[in-house]
C-alpha cells in the first residue's frame, strides 16, 4: 500500500504521520486489496479538515471530515473510511454470491 500524506496550510509532523499510519492499519484488516491512499490535511480558519482518497482494486473512494481538532478530524475520517470500505466489500461480495432464482 502506498501512503501519501500532504498538508495544505499545515506542516505535517512525524507524530501526525505515525497517527495516520496507525489508524490505516484498521482499514488494511478489512480490505487487503488497497493499492494506494492519499491523505490531505488542511487548516481553514477554525476548522481542521482531513480528506482521504483510497484506491482499491476496481473502486476509488473519497471521504472527508471537518472537526475543531486535527486528531479528531483524522479519527472521524478513519471511521467514515472504514464504513465505506466495509460497504464496498459487502456490495462486491453480494454480486458474486447472489444466485438467480430459477423456478421450473
Amino acid at each position: 500500500m502506498n501512503l501519501k500524506i500532504t498538508g495544505l496550510n499545515f506542516d505535517v509532523t512525524d507524530a501526525i504521520k505515525n497517527y495516520v499510519g496507525d489508524k490505516l492499519e484498521r482499514i488494511n484488516r478489512h480490505a487487503a486489496n488497497v493499492i494506494s491512499v492519499t491523505v490531505t490535511l488542511s487548516v481553514e480558519k477554525i476548522n481542521q479538515k482531513a480528506e482521504a482518497d483510497l484506491h482499491l482494486a476496481g473502486k476509488d473512494l473519497h471521504v472527508e471530515a471537518v472537526e475543531q481538532d486535527m486528531y479528531a478530524a483524522i479519527d472521524v475520517l478513519m471511521d467514515k473510511l472504514d464504513r465505506a470500505v466495509l460497504k464496498h466489500k459487502e456490495k462486491s461480495g453480494d454480486v458474486r454470491t447472489a444466485r438467480p432464482n430459477v423456478t421450473e
